[in-house]
């Protein structure tokens, strides 16, 4: 089943949404912000999409700007840095079997339906 890791507040994640209902595809929404992944589920998730932990971070987030930025840390770090402020996470994320995508921009959410 398809899964979208998903935030209400953010136009994308929304947009994410909406592209997965018109694709007339089951697919479930995951609220990360309450139903935070674990550090394990964290390391699945960049697994899949094949980046670093630091690519999945919202570098703009003032959590980020006021106690991470310019640290050196290392990649389980920053993962848990993830799991305590879910904010951080990048989304929308959309998950398809094996396949994994960040929705920025939502198109891209296309090519793994």
């Amino acid at each position: 089943m398809i899964k979208i890791y998903h935030n209400a507040r953010c136009s994308k994640s929304r947009c994410g949404v909406e592209i997965l209902e018109k694709s007339g595809k089951d697919f479930e929404v995951v609220k990360y912000l309450e139903d935070v992944p674990t550090a394990e589920g964290l390391k699945d998730i960049i697994k899949l999409l094949g980046i670093k932990p630091i690519e999945l971070v919202r570098k703009g987030e003032s959590i980020w700007k006021d106690s991470f930025k310019n640290k050196d840390l290392s990649d389980a770090e920053i993962i848990t840095a993830m799991v305590e402020n879910p904010k951080l996470i990048e989304r929308p994320i959309v998950i398809n079997g094996y396949k994994a995508v960040i929705g920025r921009p939502p198109e891209l959410i296309l090519e793994i339906i």
